[in-house]
């Protein structure tokens, strides 16, 4: 496994050793104790599964209140995305920073995005499929979005016209939210 730091604090790219040969591959796309080696501690608790038909669909920019936040581990699949976190904890010295990276069935790459951070993905191919790795439980009643084109966080989607839900077609600007994270260093 291959642990890449990226210009965030505490968000990491991560790729799997992949094995393959004539029959197909094989990779781990997830280890507690390979992770903990490379100083990371996370405890997963919940495994989501999305799936997007049209390339140009976006999903975003969500995130969990207080207490419900939650720590991610996100990868493509099948298909690929441009995959967005906006760090958002109040005091960090990349507060409203984002990162985009591709993620992909045939990159095998993952983010791993820590609590406090705003998340969302836009297709760049049809048939996506996108999976989650939580560390708390989906709070609905903590449940929030911040509007995918806020310029105030200035995220270049590579898009004007999204496919959007009507949550986040609807969602609040950044300066409407209840947005309460603060950094800790890990």
């Amino acid at each position: 496994m291959n642990v890449i730091e990226t210009e965030i604090p505490d968000l990491y790219i991560i790729e799997p050793k992949v094995f393959g040969d004539q029959r197909g591959w094989f990779f781990e796309s997830w280890s507690e104790r390979k992770m903990e080696e490379a100083g990371l501690y996370y405890h997963f608790v919940q495994d989501n599964h999305s799936f997007s038909a049209a390339k140009g669909t976006l999903r975003g920019l969500h995130f969990q209140k207080g207490e419900a936040a939650q720590a991610k581990l996100v990868r493509c699949s099948r298909g690929a995305v441009l995959d967005v976190a906006v760090d958002m904890r109040k005091g960090s010295p990349t507060y409203k920073k984002w990162i985009s990276v591709e993620l992909s069935a045939d990159n095998f790459r993952q983010l791993l995005i820590p609590r406090g951070f705003l998340h969302g993905f836009l297709t760049l191919t049809d048939d996506v499929e996108f999976l989650y790795k939580g560390d708390n439980f989906y709070n609905a009643k903590e449940d929030r979005s911040i509007l995918w084109n806020d310029p105030e966080l200035g995220v270049d989607w590579g898009i004007t016209n999204p496919n959007l839900s009507e949550k986040d077609a609807n969602a609040p600007l950044l300066c409407g939210s209840d947005i309460d994270f603060v950094y800790h260093k890990l």
